[in-house]
């Protein structure tokens, strides 16, 4: 049996934390959310620099145990919560199918997407991490294309990941609006969860703004 401790969640509206909130309402875990206004510079506080040194979010706090990294995270959370039926077990020969579109979402689709977004020349296939923009994007689509979840016909934390992932990339005119991209992306973000998640977070994201301006007048 699993032992219930605390869960302590570090957040910033309007950041890669809104996927892993996303993924504790859908393990249904009780938590305590920790909200850093970024818009003021509080993610580079000392306070929270003791907690992740690098100033970013998510991190997660389970008891003493202390996570960073969104994949990290996602693994740590699914696997601390398995009643959620959201990662495979150790010994499910899916297990690693779903490590693999985990962490080829923080090896290759973060990489790819950072070099699109800042317009960098591309490395060549042999020097770069993700091989091109365009493998990356292929090999993704092949994936989802067998549908309608990542791994086993089944949803789980990846996909929560790869959902909302695919929705900012395609919002931000990054990722290419292919069918399968659309409808994937459309049908993750329309679960209850995602939905509370978005509202909760554009409310913050107007909380926060709100006090800057306010800081300044």
């Amino acid at each position: 049996m699993t032992t219930q401790r605390n869960i302590t969640f570090f957040y910033s509206p309007q950041t890669r934390a809104q996927v892993a909130l996303n993924l504790l309402e859908e393990l249904g875990a009780p938590y305590e959310l920790r909200v850093l206004n970024m818009k003021a510079g509080e993610q580079r506080q000392p306070a929270y620099l003791a907690i992740n040194p690098m100033g970013k979010v998510p991190a997660i706090l389970d008891g003493d145990t202390l996570v960073t990294e969104q994949v990290a995270i996602f693994i740590h959370l699914a696997d601390r919560l398995p009643q959620a039926g959201l990662a495979p077990a150790l010994d499910d020969p899916l297990r690693g199918a779903y490590l693999r579109w985990l962490v080829f979402y923080a090896a290759c689709y973060e990489p790819a997407l950072t070099d699109r977004s800042q317009q960098r020349a591309p490395a060549t296939p042999m020097q770069s991490p993700y091989g091109t923009f365009d493998d990356v994007m292929n090999v993704i689509e092949a994936q989802l294309a067998q549908g309608p979840y990542l791994v086993g016909g089944k949803l789980t934390a990846a996909d929560i990941l790869w959902g909302m992932a695919l929705a900012w990339g395609m919002a931000f005119g990054l990722v290419p609006r292919r069918p399968v991209f659309v409808e994937y992306a459309e049908r993750l973000c329309a679960r209850p969860a995602a939905r509370r998640v978005a509202e909760r977070d554009a409310a913050l994201a107007a909380e926060h703004e709100a006090a800057v301006k306010a800081a300044q007048a």
